[in-house]
């Protein structure tokens, strides 16, 4: 399926490329796709691709002077036929601890939904997720797919620091806080995995298309996980899936 995408300067180094603004698994590996295209197609000029949930900014080493010859270099590049790109992600196994001592908004999200905590830890943790981007801090996985009974407005005053690892609801989306951060979604949870490491080659093993399954485990499981994960030797599940 192809997409009308619109074309934008953004400041004097960048086009924006934009797609229908939703959250769309269809909208996401077209997205990937046409990062994919660009980055074959072998434009020296071009320094950086950036990816959102239905965006691509792409990022030139100069200033450019003619909009509207970059533009039609990358647009005549969205419908050109090159090698398929490889629709294989992996799925994690993330492992979350919803306990009250991390939990901390789930007392207040039961009074609002009229549900146990129980039942909204089996539904945050009963979903296969979709990575549809990473932002907002290094290894923050915007994940789509949340069961609609927990969709919960953001907070409307933030809180100065929430813990690494924190495991929360924004809107119709779940993320976890890679890092301590001020911020504003609901705090449900808490994983002992890094999700950013900079000393690795890959500092978020997490990438868009990526799958992501909640674990939930208990209090003295979690604690168990972080010895291993502080030695060195935690081996998270995962496995290769095909779209």
């Amino acid at each position: 399926m192809t997409y009308n995408l619109a074309y934008k300067p953004y400041g004097e180094r960048a086009i924006l490329i934009e797609w229908p603004q939703e959250i769309n698994e269809n909208i996401l590996r077209d997205v990937l796709e046409f990062k994919f295209k660009i980055e074959k197609y072998g434009i020296k000029q071009i320094l950086e691709i950036r990816q959102s949930y239905s965006s691509l900014l792409v990022i030139y080493g100069f200033v450019l002077e003619n909009y509207s010859l970059e533009i039609s270099t990358i647009r005549k590049i969205y419908n050109t036929e090159i090698e398929a790109i490889d629709q294989s992600f992996r799925q994690w196994v993330i492992p979350v601890c919803y306990d009250d001592a991390f939990g901390i908004d789930l007392n207040e999200l039961s009074l609002e939904k009229n549900m146990s905590k129980s039942e909204i830890i089996d539904l945050h943790s009963s979903v296969v997720y979709t990575t549809y981007f990473i932002g907002f801090l290094p290894g923050f996985l915007y994940l789509g797919g949340l069961d609609g009974k927990l969709h919960t407005p953001r907070k409307s005053t933030p809180r100065l620091r929430i813990e690494k690892g924190a495991v929360a609801i924004g809107g119709n989306q779940t993320g976890i806080y890679p890092m301590a951060s001020p911020g504003g979604w609901n705090i449900i949870g808490n994983t002992p995995v890094s999700l950013f490491d900079v000393n690795k080659k890959s500092p978020c093993f997490v990438a868009p298309g990526d799958r992501v399954k909640f674990k939930s485990v208990s209090i003295d499981v979690y604690h168990d996980i972080k010895v291993l994960i502080d030695a060195g030797v935690y081996q998270m599940e995962s496995e290769v899936i095909s779209d």
